[in-house]
């Protein structure tokens, strides 16, 4: 995924994408929009009103017609408040249910890629991506588009009222509207390149912070805080250096704007006081003195809130067009169909399999085993042999290049995945907890499972006496990825979480390489009774685990180069009889 992007200020085939997820509140948006239409139209019709009560009511003397005139402008005034709240709210609620239908599409969408994509990815960019970036998005229509169609339309209403009411002093008004115009450019090309940068280091910024906090571990025990902090620095001076590109374009902008503000004020204000002096009824110029007063502000103030608007739509935009580049990432599993009618029971069989993580550099190489319903498979070799490899295919989690993978008899790639996943179970080395209950990290938040099914699973594991000493028993907290427990202890969660699953195939990864021998011999018992009767591959690094497995492949760079029993291997003197002799002679 490309880290930076065009800082387009405006793009119209993202902007009908983003506009796509707010088709389903359509009314919202009409409503919004007529909200905005009104209250474009109500703001400059006050100085208009006040212009006519000055010719009129005041200019006669008639108290009681003033007072009329006067709550008839308060009137306006307050409606236009009561208007502005309801625009704002819908606006904002908008923008929420949108990002809402976004990030639960994307989360969707994220969910279905190859874990190849995730390995290339860095964690943190996605987590912007997510969090940041959507957020961004909502913005544009609470505050980007939409209000800035309000501004526009209310300042082409404001000078149509000026030239109806006196069109010498219109144009007198704007003679430095076209250097405001002409600043504007140069404010809109600044903000592009800042902002550019600014979402890039929030990228960079948010990477390099989660995966430190992660392995602060490895930081400390290494002694490279002082290192890794002096990195830290670098990337946060880039990341203030951005923000403070764009500070400067808007440090500049906003005085520019204020003095030709003043200049426009101050031609009103000479040329007006003249003119009223040579007039032989005042009162008609003095109204629109008055009313160009405020229709000065009413010009320059939504010019001046156009940069900040343009502020949110660049930053909208920059942000969606790196969404919408996740949505476009094609790392979902190929297949021909996605069936969801196979009755999985447990046969495998692997034909002639090649994989390459990069191209042509195969991991496996012409793979061809079998696994019958029921049978306890084991997968030894040295790192790197493949093993992994193996049962990554089994829940396709990565795409083969070549050969066949068969599970009773259909291609596991015409399987839907999700209905292939539901009928297997893995127990890794490196078990992930979340930070939920005992309990939770065990069902998964699988409504069918009971919490007596999983004390079941606990005693049936061994592990019901440590959960039963721990303070809230299975309602305790395990806090993020399980720092709470053991590694042994969480190795043993994970094996209840695939007990309760029930799987037609359990694949145990090296399962018992990371505890201690109390705990090994648990989860061996453990082993045996959840094995029994349902389909088991077990890659092992203690062979003592596998004597009484059915079938043995001994791997070694990508290919099987023995298979049999324990005693059959060890009589062979093959690998098999090295790598015992290895660990136990």
């Amino acid at each position: 995924m490309a880290s930076s992007v065009s800082g387009k200020a405006f793009d119209m085939g993202l902007f009908r994408r983003m506009m796509s997820f707010a088709a389903p509140y359509r009314s919202r948006v009409i409503g919004t929009m007529s909200l905005i239409i009104l209250l474009a139209i109500l703001g400059p019709l006050r100085p208009f009103l006040i212009d006519q009560m000055i010719q009129g009511p005041i200019r006669a003397g008639d108290a009681q017609s003033l007072l009329n005139w006067t709550l008839l402008i308060v009137s306006l005034l307050v409606a236009e408040s009561i208007l502005q709240f309801y625009q704002t709210y819908s606006a904002n609620m908008l923008g929420q249910n949108v990002i809402l239908d976004i990030r639960i599409k994307l989360f969707r969408h994220l969910s279905g890629f190859r874990l190849r994509y995730f390995d290339k990815t860095p964690i943190g960019r996605l987590v912007t991506r997510a969090v940041s970036d959507i957020e961004t998005i909502s913005e544009v229509f609470a505050s980007g588009i939409l209000i800035i169609f309000g501004d526009i339309l209310k300042l082409l209403i404001v000078i149509g009222f000026m030239f109806y009411l006196n069109w010498v002093f219109t144009l007198v008004v704007l003679i430095p509207v076209p250097i405001l115009l002409f600043a504007t450019r140069l404010f809109k090309n600044a903000i592009e390149k800042a902002f550019k940068k600014v979402r890039t280091q929030v990228s960079r910024l948010n990477t390099f912070v989660q995966e430190h906090i992660q392995g602060m571990s490895i930081v400390q025990v290494f002694g490279r805080e002082e290192e890794e902090e002096r990195r830290f620095k670098v990337i946060n001076a880039e990341h203030r250096k951005a923000h403070i590109d764009s500070v400067w374009a808007y440090s500049i902008f906003f005085p520019v704007v204020e003095i030709l503000s003043s200049i426009s004020m101050a031609f009103l204000i000479l040329y007006g006081m003249r003119a009223v002096g040579h007039e032989p009824d005042p009162y008609s110029l003095i109204g629109d003195v008055f009313a160009f007063t405020l229709y000065i502000h009413m010009l320059y103030r939504p010019i001046r809130q156009l940069a900040d608007r343009f502020n949110v739509l660049q930053m909208g935009m920059v942000g969606a067009e790196r969404v919408m580049e996740v949505f476009d990432t094609e790392a979902k599993l190929e297949g021909t169909e996605n069936r969801t009618d196979v009755a999985l029971s447990g046969d495998i069989v692997f034909d002639d399999v090649w994989l390459a993580y990069n191209e042509e550099d195969f991991v496996l190489k012409g793979i061809s085993l079998t696994v019958k319903k029921g049978q306890n498979v084991a997968l030894v070799g040295s790192t790197g042999a493949g093993k992994t490899s193996i049962i990554n295919l089994i829940g396709r989690f990565y795409e083969f290049q070549k050969g066949r993978v068969l599970l009773d008899g259909v291609d596991i790639r015409s399987i839907e995945p999700s209905h292939l996943r539901s009928h297997l179970a893995v127990v890794q080395q490196d078990v992930f907890l979340y930070s939920d209950t005992i309990e939770g990290n065990i069902t998964l938040g699988n409504p069918n499972i009971s919490t007596e099914e999983v004390i079941e699973g606990a005693k049936a594991v061994g592990a019901h006496e440590f959960i039963m000493r721990l303070p809230l028993q299975y309602q305790t907290q395990v806090a993020e990825r399980g720092r709470l427990l053991s590694v042994g202890q969480r190795q043993l969660i994970s094996f209840i979480r695939a007990y309760v699953h029930q799987p037609d195939i359990l694949i145990l990864d090296e399962a018992t390489s990371s505890i201690d021998s109390e705990s090994e011999a648990l989860i061996q018992r453990a082993q045996e009774y959840i094995t029994r009767g349902r389909t088991s591959i077990v890659i092992a690094h203690r062979l003592s685990t596998i004597k009484r497995a059915d079938m043995i492949y001994v791997m070694d760079k990508g290919r099987i180069v023995e298979q049999g029993k324990h005693e059959e291997l060890l009589e062979t003197g093959g690998m098999y009889k090295r790598l015992y002799d290895l660990q136990f002679k």
